[in-house]
């Protein structure tokens, strides 16, 4: 019987490769790659049954990868693993289509029971956040408005790797598209936010951590 297949997603290589000795009596770790824009094409090319992923990640963050992947594959199954604590995190996760949300310092004791849940059809989300989540979902708490979620997909992996110190003309190249749509959308995202130059608008991206949500 073979066994799960799992791609591995996380930019600390220390971390993938102790996830991968961790994983391997009952998985078979087909990949790993680093930032948001590879697990994207590894999970295209090698169509994993599960996916382990950090949420802070270069290039295009966990969360904005999985909508990606959604889109694509409903049927995807993403785990996050990650240092994020805070129960906001968990819900955007959960929201964009996460089947389990676990916390890196736990991982060693909750990571294995998250991915045996997740393959048999159930959501796992670490105990340390479960009773603030989900009595946020069920009495329909909103969460604090997020500034960023005034932007489209397209605009915020642009704001990422703005933030990530990339030129017009990089970003261009990595998203496949021309400079000058890369401008526009960098103009569309300063009108809307009320912003007056690149400066500004790379800070909105550092101060809501585009990076990490």
């Amino acid at each position: 019987m073979s066994l799960p297949r799992v791609l591995l997603a996380d930019d600390h290589r220390i971390v993938a490769e102790g996830l991968t000795s961790m994983l391997a009596a009952e998985y078979d770790v087909v990949g790993v790659v680093e930032d948001g824009r590879q697990m994207l094409e590894a999970a295209a090319r090698l169509q994993p049954d599960l996916i382990v992923a950090d949420i802070s990640m270069p290039h295009l963050n966990g969360i904005d990868a999985l909508v990606q992947l959604k889109r694509e594959n409903p049927d995807v199954k993403v785990v996050f693993l990650t240092m994020h604590q805070e129960p906001a995190y968990a819900r955007r996760a959960l929201d964009a289509g996460a089947c389990g949300f676990v916390l890196k310092h736990s991982a060693a004791a909750e990571l294995l029971t998250a991915l045996r849940a997740v393959l048999q059809g159930k959501t796992y989300l670490t105990p340390s956040l479960a009773g603030d989540v989900l009595n946020a979902m069920r009495h329909g708490t909103e969460q604090p408005a997020d500034p960023a979620a005034l932007l489209t997909p397209r605009q915020r992996e642009i704001l990422q790797l703005l933030v990530e110190g990339q030129s017009a003309k990089q970003i261009a190249a990595t998203l496949s598209i021309s400079a000058r749509t890369v401008e526009f959308h960098k103009y569309q995202m300063m009108e809307g936010l009320g912003l007056h130059n690149s400066a500004e608008l790379i800070h909105f991206g550092i101060k809501n951590d585009v990076v990490g949500i």
